[in-house]
């Protein structure tokens, strides 16, 4: 498996200020920003694997929206949190 329960701890540490703390919006945009990584990286060699580009746009979508919600709840989170993790918008 690509992503081990240390590596999701570690990512909800970094990004979700402590490694149980898995619901901030912050850890989860964190860890669908490391699968979304994956799944491209996959597609770059297996181009016909439709169902993970299906896969792929769902992810992107709901970590539009949890960006959303955050824009709206805190900007300055949201400011934190792009730079961060290197998102374009």
């Amino acid at each position: 498996m690509y992503l081990t329960k240390e590596q999701k701890a570690e990512i909800f540490a970094k990004h979700g200020k402590t490694a149980t703390n898995t619901g901030s919006a912050e850890g989860q945009i964190a860890l669908f920003t490391f699968r979304i990584n994956h799944l491209t990286e996959h597609l770059k060699n297996n181009r016909k694997d439709f169902n993970t580009e299906r896969s792929l746009v769902k992810l992107v979508g709901k970590r539009r929206s949890l960006l959303d919600y955050l824009i709206k709840k805190d900007v300055l989170r949201y400011r934190a949190i792009i730079k961060e993790l290197g998102l374009r918008k």
